[in-house]
C-alpha cells in the first residue's frame, strides 16, 4: 500500500462527499486507520478525515489531547448541536499555516462506529466538539473556510 500524504486545498477531492463504510472490518479499512493516525501525528494535527488522504470513506480520527485519547469515528453523524456558538481560531492540515476564526457549536452529540464496529454515542464539548465538527464537515465535502462569516 502506498504511503499516504495530505491533500492540499484547492484540490477538488476535498469538496466531495465521502461514502458510508459498509464493512468496518475490511482489511483496507483496518490498514487505513493506523496509517491515518501516523500521518496525523507526523503532521502534528488534531484530526484527519479520510478524504484528506484521498480516500472517499466516511472515516475520521481525532486526538483528544487532555485525555490523550484517539477517537476512530466510522460513519459519524452529529445528532445534536448546542445553540451556544463559540468563535475560535481553527487550522487545517489541508490548509498549511492558515488559521481563521470559525463559529461552531460549543457542545454536540455524535454517534459512530469505533474500529471494532461497536456503536458509540458521545457528548462532546469544547475543543473535542470543535474537532469533530471540523472533521465531519470534511466528510461532507465542506472545508472550514466555507464556515467563515459572510
Amino acid at each position: 500500500m502506498k504511503k499516504l500524504s495530505i491533500i492540499i486545498y484547492p484540490n477538488p477531492i476535498l469538496l466531495k462527499k465521502t461514502k458510508k463504510i459498509k464493512n468496518h472490518l475490511a482489511p483496507e479499512i483496518q490498514k487505513l486507520i493506523p496509517q491515518m493516525i501516523e500521518v496525523m501525528k507526523k503532521s502534528n494535527g488534531m484530526g484527519l478525515a479520510a478524504n484528506q488522504v484521498g480516500k472517499f470513506l466516511r472515516l475520521c480520527i481525532i486526538k483528544e489531547k487532555e485525555q490523550n485519547k484517539i477517537y476512530i469515528l466510522i460513519n459519524p453523524t452529529i445528532t445534536a448541536f448546542s445553540r451556544k456558538k463559540v468563535v475560535l481560531q481553527e487550522g487545517c492540515l489541508s490548509f498549511p499555516q492558515q488559521f481563521f476564526s470559525i463559529s461552531r457549536s460549543e457542545k454536540i452529540k455524535v454517534r459512530f462506529l469505533d474500529e471494532q464496529g461497536e456503536k458509540v454515542k458521545i457528548k462532546a464539548e469544547g475543543l473535542l466538539a470543535r474537532a469533530i465538527q471540523h472533521e465531519v464537515d470534511h466528510l461532507d465535502g465542506i472545508v472550514f473556510i466555507e464556515r467563515l462569516k459572510k
